[in-house]
């Protein structure tokens, strides 16, 4: 009875270490498709927005062709720039309608869509993320004084936004519901798995803000499920002298446009 009890144990433990092993492998393998939700358009798509904007395509290292929206304001002096990095679903015909905000706040707008992205094309990379992201500052640098240029990143394109601002000598970077680490997020989510070793993708915002030198605002909902607000605190325990974290109590990942402190936070950020 006890052979064929630890036979049971031992059949039942090879099961569950398949099944572990299986299911680590998708995790590895899809890793791509739990992290990013790209909606191409049709490259004749044609957008409409508010405000006067401008289309434009970069050709990027490794053959990417990057879609970006140039957004000005109407008819007076912008009190600067945004180079505006935005979430890991949808695409500019969607972003470009969010980043309108800040163009009704006197700011020049430039959004880009990542690879895969709306009518952007490329292979997805880490690295491509960056240096794609450095395309987009460089042609800024070309239009505007680089004081003018604020970093704005949203959800995914925080970790983008910080690794920018280590490279260049930006006004300011605002990050919105900010990830410590791609590693951080991933083990929330299945924390019996060494996610730190299956990832194909970093981001880690956490070393980006220590080499950081300018002003840096962290806006983050305290109910986020998708990014958790202990991954802003966390960045904001680093301790650097020049980091802000408004806690926008209540806010999820997606409605802090919902919420008044996050207008009261942008307003004294840009302002």
């Amino acid at each position: 009875m006890g052979i064929n009890l630890k036979a049971k144990f031992k059949n039942a433990f090879l099961v569950i270490l398949i099944l572990y092993t299986m299911f680590g492998g998708l995790l590895y393998a899809f890793q791509e498709e739990l992290l990013f939700f790209p909606e191409p358009l049709d490259k004749d798509y044609t957008y409409t927005f508010q405000y006067p904007f401008t289309e434009l395509f970069f050709e990027t290292e490794g053959d990417g062709r990057i879609n970006a929206l140039h957004f000005r304001v109407k008819d007076a002096t912008p009190k600067g720039v945004i180079l505006y990095f935005h979430g890991n679903a949808g695409n500019l015909s969607r972003w470009g309608q969010v980043t309108e905000y800040f163009v009704d706040k006197q700011y020049d707008v430039l959004v880009i869509d990542y690879r895969t992205y709306g009518k952007s094309t490329g292979k997805l990379k880490e690295s491509y993320f960056y240096s794609d992201a450095q395309h987009s500052y460089d042609y800024l640098k070309s239009h505007y004084d680089e004081a003018e240029i604020t970093l704005y990143g949203r959800s995914l394109g925080t970790g983008i936004a910080s690794y920018l601002a280590t490279k260049n000598r930006p006004k300011q970077l605002i990050l919105e519901s900010p990830y410590y680490n791609i590693a951080d997020v991933a083990k929330s989510r299945f924390p019996v798995f060494p996610v730190k070793h299956l990832l194909k993708y970093k981001f880690p915002t956490n070393e980006f803000l220590l080499n950081v030198e300018c002003p840096v605002t962290i806006l983050h909902g305290t109910d986020d499920q998708v990014v958790p607000y202990s991954s802003g605190k966390k960045l904001y325990a680093l301790d650097l002298e020049h980091v802000e974290l408004i806690p926008i109590e209540g806010g999820g990942h997606n409605n802090l446009v919902n919420f008044d402190a996050y207008h009261k936070g942008i307003n004294n950020t840009l302002n």
